[in-house]
């Protein structure tokens, strides 16, 4: 398999997903802003978007690929639908407790919306609404598994193109009213879930023969599938998990919610072409490699993995700290999204770019133990992560407000990662090689003089970039390509990356 091919392909469609998305959180911020409508409908969105992260970005692969990959002819068919008849069963009774008790769950989540007249009851309609986007998205998940493990990664990174179009269009079609707004994008979600089904799985069908039933069979290998997959849900979302707190938290403090959402599409992007891209796709070639036994080929394709998140979040980082102000006033800094708005998003997002590169490594480090078929030392880790960064938010909320959380977020990253490599290293399923070292300095010196170039580049057009036109946000795009033109050519004469290195 060319690692690098695919993960090309991945990350072009994974790409194309997030500029529409861009595009359509830039319309929320010009008709909702950091508004009380903004934040209900963030609320939302919070619980799809958490579960379309959790199932969508590597867990359901990290638990169904190494043990579909095992099976032989029938055997893959009858063994993925039992997966997908419970899965769609237990999604269902989800649902169905949710809906009937939304009141309640939706103060779980957003508790300090109750102090405010017609949040929460926002939230509540709202919530009600896209509720049932997680059956859907679940099921796709299932299909782009499907898909992964026959190398079809371009398909399912492109499934997300679907849901962003129309929310863009529910924008555009329905922006007379706030609440009209709201709704519109609300439905628009539940429908694109399922488009989303009927697209992965006129692709997937080539693979996989629907065999649907309501009757419950739970033998050996299903129970051992299902016992990996809850901790490797928790293990890979761990990050969205904190966000999901972080929520919870946020919420008693008027449009934080907002600025928190709109500082984590913003990382979101170098995240999904660093580390979600490059665990998705290295899993199954790493899963093979681990299940023949030949260990030097596993830590090459650990350390080149490492490597190439490495290389290509490290400028991401340097990028959101120099510029973090100038991308959100190019973004999101029209309409309703005042100047406030800017400053606390750029905060928020300047916070969550210190632990990009963590958030990246822990994707990949799990993927290490997920193709050993190991999920309970990601879990138990990733529980560690979660309660370290709730104990940091709740105790320093008082005292610096929702700045804490993405903070609280980027600091407990960091430490996962570390006790991740320790362990790795302890128990010898991974060893740094010369090579990775010397690149890893390498990248350093190229990320150096890219924010060098950057730092210039950003005094230079000051004045434009604080500008209200829209003018600003094509300088920021033009200083940024710039900026990594000149951090991919340094890396080629510093010979830091070779791409034959990932075709394997």
């Amino acid at each position: 398999m060319n690692i690098l091919k695919n993960i090309s392909y991945f990350g072009f469609s994974t790409f194309l997903s997030r500029i529409l998305g861009y595009l359509r959180d830039t319309l929320i911020a010009v008709f909702l802003g950091t508004s009380a409508v903004a934040d209900a409908l963030f609320v939302a969105f919070r619980i799809p978007n958490t579960f379309r992260s959790l199932f969508a970005e590597g867990s359901f692969n990290s638990a169904f690929i190494p043990a579909y990959a095992k099976k032989k002819g029938g055997k893959k068919n009858y063994f993925a639908n039992q997966i997908l008849n419970l899965l769609v069963i237990f999604i269902l009774f989800i649902i169905f407790i949710i809906e009937i008790f939304a009141v309640e769950f939706l103060f779980l989540i957003s508790p300090g919306f109750k102090d405010i007249d017609g949040k929460f009851d926002l939230a509540v309609d709202l919530s009600r609404i896209t509720f049932p986007f997680l059956l859907f998205i679940s099921i796709s998940s299932f299909l782009s598994a499907i898909l992964n493990s026959n190398g079809k990664f371009l398909i399912t990174a492109a499934a997300p193109i679907i849901l962003n179009i129309l929310l863009i269009l529910s924008l555009v079609l329905f922006h007379d009213s706030h609440i009209e707004i709201a709704y519109a994008s609300s439905y628009a979600l539940t429908l694109a879930g399922i488009i989303q089904v009927i697209f992965l799985f006129f692709f997937a069908k080539k693979y996989f023969k629907l065999n649907f039933s309501f009757i419950i069979n739970i033998n050996k290998q299903v129970k051992s599938f299902f016992c990996k997959l809850l901790p490797s849900v928790f293990a890979s979302g761990v990050n969205q998990i904190n966000i999901l707190i972080g929520t919870i938290i946020a919420s008693f403090e008027s449009g934080a919610v907002s600025y928190l959402y709109y500082a984590d599409r913003i990382y979101q992007l170098p995240l999904a072409l660093t580390g979600i891209a490059i665990a998705t796709v290295i899993l199954p070639s790493l899963s093979k490699e681990v299940f023949r036994s030949k260990l030097t080929k596993v830590n090459f394709i650990q350390n080149r993995s490492l490597e190439l998140c490495l290389f290509l979040s490290l400028p991401a980082t340097i990028g959101i700290f120099l510029a973090a102000k100038q991308i959100i006033s190019a973004l999101y800094g029209y309409g309703f999204f005042d100047s406030e708005s800017v400053v606390n998003t750029s905060s928020a997002l300047l916070l969550f770019g210190i632990g990009l590169p963590a958030f990246a490594l822990i994707k990949i480090y799990s993927s290490f133990y997920f193709a050993r078929g190991n999920t309970k030392f990601p879990f138990y880790l990733s529980l560690f992560s979660v309660i370290l960064n709730v104990s940091i938010s709740l105790t320093l909320f008082k005292n610096y407000g929702f700045l804490i959380i993405p903070l609280a977020t980027s600091i407990s990253a960091w430490l996962t990662v570390l006790v991740y490599q320790f362990n790795l290293i302890k128990s010898g399923n991974h060893s740094f090689d010369k090579l990775f070292i010397i690149r890893f300095i390498k990248s350093i010196l190229c990320t150096a003089l890219m924010g060098l170039i950057l730092s210039f580049l950003l005094n230079f057009f000051s004045i434009e970039l604080e500008s209200k036109s829209a003018i600003k946000a094509i300088i920021l795009i033009s200083v940024v390509l710039f900026s990594a033109f000149v951090y991919f050519l340094t890396a080629y004469f510093l010979k830091a990356f070779r791409i034959k290195d990932l075709k394997v």
